[in-house]
C-alpha cells in the first residue's frame, strides 16, 4: 500500500497553489489515506507520511491542526516527526490531544515539553494513561496544584524517590494534595511517615478510612495530636451546664440549633456540654478540642455530632482558634468540613477516646 502519484500530485499542486481550502482538503485526504491503512504500512511508508504532513502543515491555521491532533492521537504507528511537531505547539488545543494519547511520545520528548511548555501542556501529560518517573519528576516540580493532583490520582504514573519527596514537600499546604498523595499504595513508607506528620487532623481521618493498611502509622501520628490538645489549657468547670444540657436532652430537644444559639451568645460551658452530649465525646476532650488552636482538629466532634457547617463555625468563632483564623482559612475549613464524611469522624473520635490519659477533675464530673 502506497501513497497514489495523482495524489502526490495534488500535494504539490496544493502547497504551491497557495489556496487554503486546496491545502485542507489535501491534508484530510492524505489523512485518510493514513488511518484506513495505518496498520499494513511499515516504518518506511509511515515515514513518507511523515514527510508529507510535515511539509503541509507549515501552511494551516490552527484549527486544522488541532484536528489532525485529534485523528493521530490514538494511532499507535503514526508518524512520529508530525507528532513531536504537534505536542510542542503553543496552543493547547493543537498539542493536548497527543500530549494526552499518543504512544508515539517517548519519556525524553514529554521531559522536554514538560520543561519548557505551559501549564496547560503540563496538566495534558498529567492525564497520560502511563506515566515514566522522570516525567513525573518534572510535572510535580513545575506543575501548579491542578497538575500534581492528577498526577498523584493517576494510577499509571510511577514516582521516583525524589518525585515522591516533591509531591510530599508540597502537600504540606494543600489539604487536598495531601489526601490524594496519601492514598497511593506505592508511596514509600518514610515518606508516607513525613505525610502524615504534616497532614491535618482531617486529613489523618480520611487516611485513616482510605488506608486501613497504614493504621499503626496513622495511630502513631494522631497520638501527637492527642498529646498536643492534652498540653493546652486546663479544664473548665461544666457540671452546672452538663446537666442542663442533659434534661435537654432526655426531653428530646438537644440539637444543633442549641448549639448554634449558646455559642452565638458566648457560652462556652453550655456549647461545649451541648457538643459532648451530640458527638458522644468525655467532656474533657471535648474540653481540649475547644481549647486549643487548632481548627482542623474540633472539626472532629462538630462532624461527629451531625453539625452543619453554620453550626461548627460558630462553634470555632467561640474558642481560642478564632483569633488566629482569617475568613480564607474559614472558607478553607468549610471545604474540608463537607469532604470529612460522618463515619471518619467518629472513628477518629473514638480513637482519641481510646488514646486519652487525662485524669478527669472533680470540677468536671457531672
Amino acid at each position: 500500500m502506497s501513497m497514489s502519484h495523482s495524489l502526490i500530485a495534488e500535494l504539490d499542486e496544493a502547497i504551491q497553489s497557495g489556496s487554503s481550502d486546496k491545502r485542507i482538503v489535501t491534508l484530510r485526504r492524505v489523512t485518510d489515506l493514513l488511518l484506513n491503512h495505518a496498520h499494513q504500512y511499515g516504518p518506511e511508508q509511515i515515514e513518507l507520511f511523515d514527510d508529507v504532513l510535515l511539509r503541509m502543515i507549515g501552511h494551516i491555521e490552527t484549527r486544522v491542526l488541532a484536528e489532525l491532533g485529534e485523528r493521530l492521537a490514538p494511532v499507535a504507528n503514526a508518524p512520529v516527526g508530525i507528532i513531536r511537531h504537534l505536542a510542542n505547539h503553543d496552543e493547547i488545543t493543537v498539542a493536548g490531544p497527543v500530549l494526552k494519547g499518543s504512544q508515539r511520545l517517548s519519556p525524553p520528548d514529554l521531559v522536554q515539553i514538560a520543561s519548557v511548555k505551559s501549564q496547560d501542556h503540563l496538566l495534558a501529560i498529567s492525564q497520560r494513561a502511563e506515566i515514566d518517573e522522570t516525567v513525573t519528576d518534572v510535572l510535580v516540580d513545575r506543575g501548579n496544584s491542578e497538575v500534581a493532583r492528577n498526577v498523584a490520582v493517576n494510577a499509571g504514573a510511577r514516582f521516583s524517590q525524589t518525585g515522591f519527596a516533591t509531591l510530599v514537600k508540597r502537600a504540606e499546604h494543600d489539604d487536598e494534595l495531601a489526601e490524594l498523595a496519601g492514598q497511593r499504595a506505592d508511596m514509600p513508607p518514610q515518606l508516607f511517615a513525613q505525610l502524615l506528620a504534616k497532614a491535618t487532623a482531617t486529613v489523618k481521618a480520611k487516611m485513616a478510612s482510605l488506608r486501613p493498611e497504614a493504621a499503626d502509622e496513622v495511630a502513631r501520628t494522631l497520638d501527637k495530636v492527642t498529646r498536643e490538645l492534652q498540653a493546652q489549657c486546663p479544664g473548665r468547670d461544666y457540671g452546672e451546664a452538663l446537666g442542663r444540657m442533659k434534661l435537654l436532652q432526655a426531653d428530646g430537644k438537644l440539637d444543633e440549633s442549641i448549639i448554634l444559639e449558646s455559642a452565638k451568645a458566648s457560652q462556652f460551658e453550655e456549647t461545649a456540654a451541648a457538643l459532648s452530649l451530640l458527638c458522644s465525646a468525655p467532656i474533657e476532650l471535648i474540653d481540649q478540642l475547644m481549647q486549643s488552636n487548632r481548627v482542623d482538629a474540633l472539626l472532629i466532634p462538630c462532624k461527629a455530632g451531625g453539625l452543619g457547617w453554620p453550626a461548627a463555625k460558630a462553634v470555632i468563632r467561640l474558642t481560642p482558634a478564632q483569633g488566629a483564623t482569617s475568613e480564607a482559612a474559614f472558607e478553607t475549613a468549610k471545604k474540608d468540613y463537607a469532604n470529612l464524611s460522618l463515619a471518619a469522624a467518629q472513628r477518629i473520635l473514638r480513637f482519641w477516646q481510646a488514646r486519652s490519659n487525662v485524669t478527669k477533675p472533680p470540677s468536671m464530673r457531672s
